[in-house]
């Protein structure tokens, strides 16, 4: 079952569209299915079928593939994994049973465009459920350069929203400062391209020295006449960052006290400042 080599991909949206490239990327023979298509007629010929459906399809996917009967093979288990992030494998567990194995297969990867693909190296990817399932769903993400892993009584909801808050989180907080930047005289074509790499070089310090050591900025030195200039500005030319800058601020405070770049003192300092506002 650990042998990858035919995968079938129902759901041709952002998320689907990015592993059927990087699968075939990787040597793998791919059948990616918009799932406006509807469930296939004939038996799938596929080691690992990836459902890349949203959340609220998954369940009549699932049903509707289990009385189709085209997943069941004789004399081989068919893996079944759906990439929801909030549900775990549970959700197809319809099609579980005699020649079947589900699960759950996360990558926590931002797929933002159904044709242009992220990168998956060092990407993580979260697997629970069925063993059989398990093991194709773990194969499968080696050969794309993702790192499986299963941890233990996983809170779905928690690290949805986990990972919903950096990715997505991220986006604002880039939109935000684009907006900054182009008030400070930027065009906006360029100040995306300014603050691209400014995300790399943080998600890199983020991977290898870790939190707190990735905090950089007046938060971390102590600052607070700087964090007060700041949203003194911020309040006239952009009062909607306003709230978005406070939140990211008192996020920091506890990361500063932790490195010791600064006093005790400065910390507090800072936060009167951030609740001022």
């Amino acid at each position: 079952m650990s042998t990858i080599q035919r995968v079938f991909i129902l759901g041709a949206g952002k998320v689907g569209a990015g592993l059927a490239r990087a699968a075939r990327r990787a040597g793998l023979h791919v059948t990616l299915r918009p799932f406006r298509r509807g469930i296939p007629k004939k038996p799938l010929d596929a080691d690992l079928v990836i459902l890349a459906l949203r959340d609220r399809e998954l369940g009549p996917a699932a049903e509707a593939l289990a009385a189709s009967g085209v997943v069941r093979r004789e004399r081989r288990v068919t893996a079944v994994v759906h990439c929801a992030g909030a549900l775990r494998s549970d959700a197809i567990a319809a099609l579980r049973g005699p020649g079947v194995a589900v699960a759950q297969m996360h990558p926590m990867i931002s797929f933002a465009s159904t044709t242009i693909s992220p990168s998956l190296e060092r990407g993580q990817l979260h697997v629970e459920g069925d063993r059989a399932a398990c093991v194709a769903a773990r194969a499968f993400g080696q050969k794309l350069g993702l790192t499986p892993r299963t941890v233990a009584n996983l809170d779905p909801i928690a690290y949805h929203a986990a990972a919903g808050l950096v990715a997505n989180g991220a986006a604002a907080l880039a939109a935000g400062g684009v907006d900054l930047l182009e008030r400070a005289g930027v065009d906006r074509k360029t100040a995306a391209l300014m603050l691209g790499p400014l995300l790399r070089s943080v998600a890199e310090n983020v991977e290898r020295i870790g939190l707190p050591a990735a905090l950089t900025g007046p938060i971390r030195r102590g600052d607070a006449a700087g964090v007060a200039r700041h949203l003194a500005l911020l309040e006239r030319i952009a009062p909607h960052v306003v709230e978005l800058y406070l939140a990211a601020g008192r996020l920091q405070l506890p990361l500063s006290a932790a490195i010791g770049d600064t006093t005790p003192e400065a910390v507090a300092a800072i936060a009167l400042v951030l609740r001022a506002r």
